[in-house]
């Protein structure tokens, strides 16, 4: 469906997007993950067709949209990651502005902002000022507008940032029922790694603007099938312990975050004797160690270094 062919984007000194090559199936949900200055979001602009790259091709059904980029704005919903809604209008006014901007009218704009409010689960919100929403249903709402032209392709740009666990679950559910029911191709970004597993089919991993892995999850786990993952908590953050691991030459990987502590470990070595003796020198209290199946959380540690949310 589409194809971005040795895409780059260069803006002043700064290579936002090297050499990226990337393919969309019709009917596939599609993961792209990175830290913030990754270039994603440039990526989706370009793939949006909203700039244009400095080398490279994207094309639609094997059309260039460098050239006809209409083709792809006709099919195309867009799920920003910053909420564009109108605050003093109600939900079904909203929608049906978004509507009005994607020409529909009469009948068949009332009946889309129907099928849209069902979707998103607010019809019976649709009379309620947004700005008496609650951070999820503004999120719903939003993904409500991206729906207004029944895409066949939707960009969802980290549809689930800061809401509550339930309105979260709601959007997961509703991305697959779009794909499973619609047969909507959807491209979803996000920094969270489980909502990945859920939903996408393949994934693409950049970072520094660079594609560094791409493929199934199971394929992306087999990055790291040799190695394994130790999971350590502590009662508190101990700078000591944590650098005594980082020093150890059979961790490959070292991750904190507060009292909590990954490591990437060859598959072979038993780590649990080294950490309790670091414990015991350095005087930081465990209060579990566990070895785990590595995760895409974990091969984009492995990749670069860094968890996925720096």
């Amino acid at each position: 469906m589409l194809e971005l062919v040795e895409i780059s984007k260069r803006f002043k000194q700064n290579d936002a997007v090297k050499n990226m090559n990337m393919f969309i199936e019709q009917g596939e949900i599609i993961g792209l993950l990175g830290p913030n200055g990754a270039g994603k979001s440039t990526t989706i602009s370009i793939l949006s067709s909203l700039i244009e790259p400095t080398s490279g091709d994207v094309r639609l059904f094997n059309k260039s949209i460098l050239k006809s980029p209409r083709d792809m704005r006709q099919i195309l919903g867009i799920v920003p990651q910053d909420i564009a809604l109108y605050n003093d209008l109600t939900a079904q006014e909203n929608l049906k502005f978004f509507g009005k901007l994607y020409k529909l009218s009469g009948k068949k704009l009332r009946k889309q902002m129907d099928e849209v409010l069902d979707i998103v689960g607010l019809t019976d919100k649709k009379d309620e000022v947004v700005k008496t929403f609650s951070g999820g249903m503004k999120r719903r709402l939003n993904i409500g507008v991206g729906l207004m032209n029944n895409p066949d392709l939707l960009v969802m740009d980290e549809p689930t940032v800061g809401i509550d666990p339930q309105s979260r679950t709601y959007i997961l559910e509703t991305v697959k029922r779009l794909n499973q029911e619609k047969g909507m191709t959807i491209i979803y970004t996000s920094h969270y790694m489980e909502e990945v597993e859920f939903l996408c089919d393949r994934i693409y991993i950049m970072d520094k603007g660079n594609l560094i892995a791409s493929g199934t999850k199971d394929e992306i786990k087999q990055i790291i099938s040799a190695e394994s993952t130790v999971e350590i908590e502590i009662e508190r953050a101990h700078e000591p312990f944590v650098k005594r691991l980082q020093n150890d030459p059979t961790v490959r990987q070292v991750l904190e975050e507060d009292n909590y502590i990954k490591l990437l470990v060859p598959k072979e070595v038993n780590l649990f004797p080294v950490i309790a003796k670091i414990a015991e020198e350095t005087g930081a209290d465990l209060v579990s160690v566990t070895n785990q199946t590595p995760t895409l959380e974990d091969v984009f540690l492995h990749l670069t270094g860094r968890a996925l949310r720096d």
